[in-house]
């Protein structure tokens, strides 16, 4: 019997993971450009979103907005592995501290978003490395591969210089995760019928608005990560704040919020929609 509920969990974990890591493949190919455009103006690259799609154009074509695409792919896709996962163990352990039975009552708003930020706790160890090393290589003159720019971050910090931000990260995360996750159950469950049959479009809508309010809410703490992780001084998080609202208050804080906003609607509702397809998929062969 024991041997029997424990393969079911190990089952289960399984299922999440695999379907969100797919979520992950669908966001990185659909937000990838918006991402690089959003890097570039936080890290004072270009003046303005029409100035950066001008001058990667110029530079490198069309492709250029997939220049350092190589590490979110390595790093989202198990990071929304993980994430997914460390959701599903977080409305778990929701379940079991209030005693609550998963067929009889759902999840208060609250609840999930308990459920949410502790997903952001396993996955900031996969998220800060790779996205250090994703703004090292979008804010870096010429070409460099991934293993290049790992091999110079390495040499000049260790592993420490590789996670540099990871405070920032998490600072961005937590929060983040549980406006993200909360925001999408509520819609979707808002936006399907009362039969309970959900469709793509409720999916789709639901998984847009989660990411615009999450990257609404935390946007200033991005800005912070990404400042920090571009550069080559060692310097906390406090500091670098100061550094940006002293360079232009408020307002420093927000560069390039057009294009992750822009970025977040079809980025997340590819990654939901990738989710449920992939969940319901993985339900039906396993």
């Amino acid at each position: 019997m024991e041997d029997s509920i424990a393969g079911s969990v190990l089952l289960d974990n399984f299922k999440s993971f695999g379907a969100g890591g797919f979520g992950g493949i669908c966001a990185v190919i659909t937000g990838q450009p918006f991402d690089y455009t959003k890097v570039l103006l936080q890290t004072n690259q270009y003046k303005s979103s029409l100035d950066c799609i001008k001058g990667t154009l110029a530079s490198s074509g069309p492709l250029g907005f997939y220049k350092g695409v190589s590490s979110p792919l390595l790093g989202v896709t198990p990071m929304f592995a993980v994430s997914f996962w460390g959701y599903d163990v977080g409305k778990k352990l929701v379940y079991a501290f209030y005693n609550i039975d998963p067929a009889k009552s759902p999840l208060t708003i609250p609840q999930i978003s308990a459920a949410g930020f502790f997903s952001a706790v396993p996955t900031t160890l996969i998220a800060a490395p790779f996205e250090r090393v994703k703004v090292v290589m979008q804010t870096s003159q010429g070409k460099v591969s991934f293993m290049q720019t790992v091999s110079k971050l390495h040499k000049q910090g260790g592993l420490k210089s590789i996670f540099k931000g990871s405070t920032a990260t998490l600072a961005r995360d937590g929060p983040g995760s549980a406006i993200y996750f909360a925001t999408y159950e509520y819609l979707k469950k808002e936006l399907s019928p009362s039969s309970g049959d959900i469709s793509i479009a409720a999916i789709m809508t639901a998984g847009g608005f989660a990411g615009v309010a999450m990257w609404t809410a935390i946007f200033p703490i991005d800005t912070i990560k990404s400042v920090q992780q571009s550069s080559e001084s060692n310097r906390s998080v406090f500091k670098t704040a100061s550094s940006i609202y002293s360079k232009g208050g408020i307002k420093a804080f927000f560069p390039g919020l057009g294009p992750a906003l822009a970025r977040s609607f079809p980025a997340n509702a590819a990654t939901f929609l990738g989710v449920e397809i992939a969940r319901k998929f993985l339900d039906q062969i396993m």
